[in-house]
Parts: C-alpha cells; structure tokens; sequence
C-alpha cells in the first residue's frame, strides 16, 4: 500500500508539468500569429495606398439604387366633388283652378301627349248655361245701348238713359268674359308636350282649388344643379367645363357651367350651380342623383410630386435632390413648401426649379450625403 501511495505522489507533479507546457505553447503560438497579424494589415494597409495613388484601386462605397423625377413644369389641377340632381324645365303638376266634380280623365300614367291636348274635364254646365244666359242678355243691351246712341245723337232722350244703357251692356260683355274664364279652368290641358308621370285625379271626385289632377314631364329640357359650399366663391364662372358622373349608370359625361348663383342661403351655406344636361346614349330622369366635379384650382406651370415622397423634419417639408458632387452622386435634402394635392400628388409651390432630380423609389433608404445611383 505504501508503494502505491508514493506512486501516486511522484506521476501527479508530472502531469502538472506536462499541462503546463502545453499551454505556455499556446500562449506562444497565440502572440506569434497576433504579430503576424499586424505585420499583415501594415502590408494590407501600405499596398492600398500604393495601389490608390496609381489609380489602380478605387475606394469602395455603399452606393444606393434610386429612380428619379426630373423636375418639368407640368399643369396641376384640384378638383372637389359635390352632389347634384337632374332637374327638367317642364317638370310640373297641373292642379285645379276651380271647384268642380271630375268627369273625365283622358289620360293614363306613361302616356305621351302634346301641347293643348285636353287631359282633365270637370263639369261645368252650370258655367255654360249661365254663359248662354249672360249672351241672350248681352244681345238685348247691345241693341238698346245701339238704339238709345242713335237717338241721343237726334238729341232725343235723357243722356242718363244713353248712360244707363251703355253701363249695362258693358257689365254684361265683363260678366261674359268672366263666365268664359272659368269654363276654361274647368278644362286642363297639357302646357307643353310630354309624358304623363302621375295621374292622382279620379272620375266621380270633387276637385278643390288647387287639388293635383295631372304631372307631366318632358325630358328633353332637363339642366343639373348642385349647391356649393360658400368656400368656393369666385372659384366657378360661366362657360367652365365640369364632369357629371351618373352613378346609376357608371357613367362619367363633361359638360359646361350655365350659371353660378348669386345668393348664399341661410340654412346651408351654399350658392347653387346650374349645368347643361350633357347629351346620353342611357336613360336619365328628373330627381336623378348625380356627381358634379368641378375644378376649383389650376396651375399651368407647376412642379408636381409623389404626396408620399414628401418628408418632413424639424425644418420643415422636404425632398432628396441627386446633385452631383465631383462626378459622384449624391443624395441631398431640398426644402420646399407643399401646396395642394389631388390624386396623390401634390404641388410644390417653392423650392424646386426646372431640371432638377428629386429621388422617387428607393427615397426611403436615403440619407444627407449618401451616395446614389440612378436607375
């Protein structure tokens, strides 16, 4: 046992030794590849200078890819959008200018008529009996007033018989016209030629002043209004051209402005417009909504940009123009002043001139002084 144990004691110490030099080896071989190491990159180092003095190597640079917009003075328009309906000139509903029983309706909803036809008759024979009535009675006083002239001329008779005779032939002659008057409101006829649309009057019912008989409607005489906001004054005249959009019908027609308003109402705050109905191969009628786009700005010799493109920062608004500097490409922040957009594009009223490269795709990535190439 003892054997053993000194055994033991004198293969340990020799282990330790045997460890130990293997990692004072590494230690060594460690510095001796670190000096390599910078002997290397002094020799890297040298030789790139070397070789950039002669030209024969150029500098490396993270370079980005871009697109760019040549700045070319271009026409912007803005346009608003406002709600309009067609509206018809002969849109109208005949009613009762008298009180009298219904006795015939000759027309039926759809029906096309023309101008003076006879649609709605009311009874009127006590209009026409006190009519021939008032005419017999009219005769006699014209040959008494007739007679009694003749004879005052002969300086025969009083001139208050003259007079009296006279009186009552005129009150008879406006009596008649009177008559006359209400047996043609009696009658109701069309005002202009058209197409029944509604026919609310009954035979047998006992028509009121002003009850509704009868709407007719001619479609060809048919304008568009729309009123709007008082905001816009002065910024639509007579003769522009706007674009009427028919929702209906999927269905976008320009046309002209007529006329521009003159008065802003109270409830709303609006001034109305009024178009031309534009012509339509598709079927259009009164009370129809439609969509009226009107240009309320326009420049012919403006700088038009992306809306996304426009970046902003502690200065203010502003774009990356490509400059060149010593035949290098380089982005470079252009402060500018944003007007209006439509469409996603804006105008830029300040900052930008002709000829100018502002960065377009790839805008994102850029940054003061960096390098860019333009695809």
């Amino acid at each position: 046992m003892k054997s053993n144990h000194l055994l033991t004691l004198l293969v340990i110490p020799a282990l330790l030794m045997v460890g130990c030099g293997k990692e004072e080896d590494k230690l060594g071989q460690l510095k001796s590849l670190k000096e390599q190491k910078k002997e290397i990159e002094a020799q890297i180092v040298t030789l790139e200078k070397e070789l950039k003095a002669d030209g024969t190597l150029k500098t490396e640079v993270n370079e980005i890819s871009i697109t760019a917009l040549k700045m070319t003075p271009a026409t912007f328009s803005h346009e608003v959008e406002v709600r309009g309906g067609v509206e018809s000139r002969k849109d109208v509903i005949l009613s009762a200018e008298s009180m009298g029983r219904i006795t015939s309706v000759n027309v039926s909803e759809g029906q096309s008529v023309s101008k003076g036809q006879l649609l709605i008759q009311l009874d009127a024979d006590i209009i026409r009996s006190n009519i021939g009535e008032v005419e017999t009675q009219l005769e006699l006083a014209t040959t008494i007033y007739e007679r009694q002239g003749k004879l005052w001329k002969q300086n025969i008779g009083t001139e208050v018989q003259y007079l009296e005779a006279k009186n009552n032939k005129e009150s008879l002659e406006s009596r008649l016209s009177t008559l006359k008057a209400q047996l043609r409101q009696s009658s109701v006829y069309a005002p202009f030629s058209g197409v029944i649309d509604n026919v609310p009057a009954r035979v047998g019912q006992m028509a009121q002043p002003g009850m509704q008989l009868v709407r007719i409607v001619n479609q060809e005489d048919m304008y568009i209004t729309a009123d709007v906001s008082e905001r816009f004054l002065g910024k639509f005249t007579k003769g522009q051209v706007a674009k009427i959009y028919f929702p209906t019908q999927d269905k976008t027609i320009e046309t002209k402005i007529t006329s521009v308003g003159s008065v802003i109402e109270n409830d709303n705050r609006t001034f109305e417009l009024e178009l031309k109905m534009p012509k339509v191969d598709f079927e259009v009628k009164p009370n129809q909504v439609v969509v009226v786009q009107l240009v309320d700005y326009s420049n012919e010799s403006a700088f038009i940009v992306p809306t996304k493109i426009i970046q902003t920062d502690s200065k203010g608004s502003y774009l990356y123009e490509v400059v060149d500097e010593s035949g290098v490409k380089k982005a470079k922040k252009a402060y500018v002043t944003p007007g209006l957009s439509y469409q996603l594009k804006t105008e830029i009223t300040s900052g930008l001139k002709s000829g100018q490269l502002i960065a377009n795709e790839g805008y994102r990535d850029l940054s003061e002084g960096v390098v860019v190439v333009v695809k």
